[in-house]
């Protein structure tokens, strides 16, 4: 499974074909909970939020294709906390015909830079 690293996900944050998609519960997403070892709460700024609990009730890759919304082949970076729900969900856009990467370092290594955007709600 690819990867994308953090300086890479920096800088091409808001470029035109990159979707981001934010595989945490929607109370992560917005900043409402957390995992306390964050120093901050919320997401990337531009992701979407697609529930992992979401994606697992697809039968098909035609009806990932509906719940994620964007043409076959394009290019869409997961992340979760840590890199783990995501994992699960790359596999599962590949298999629906996206060029899915993980963001291992996820929120968890987001929130530690204060330098970086985060957005919530």
């Amino acid at each position: 499974m690819e990867v994308v690293e953090l300086t890479e996900l920096r800088r091409r944050l808001g470029e035109e074909g990159l979707a981001i998609v934010d595989v945490r519960s929607p109370h992560e997403y917005e900043g409402v909970t957390g995992a306390h070892c964050d120093p901050r709460q919320g997401h990337i700024p531009g992701a979407v939020n697609l529930p992992l609990e979401q994606i697992f009730q697809c039968h098909s890759a035609a009806e990932i294709r509906a719940l994620v919304g964007l043409p076959v082949g394009a290019e869409v970076v997961a992340y979760c906390h840590s890199g783990n729900r995501s994992a699960f969900a790359v596999e599962v856009l590949l298999d629906a015909g996206y060029t899915a990467r993980n963001y291992a370092g996820s929120w968890h290594e987001w929130s530690r830079d204060p330098a970086l955007p985060a957005a919530t709600a």
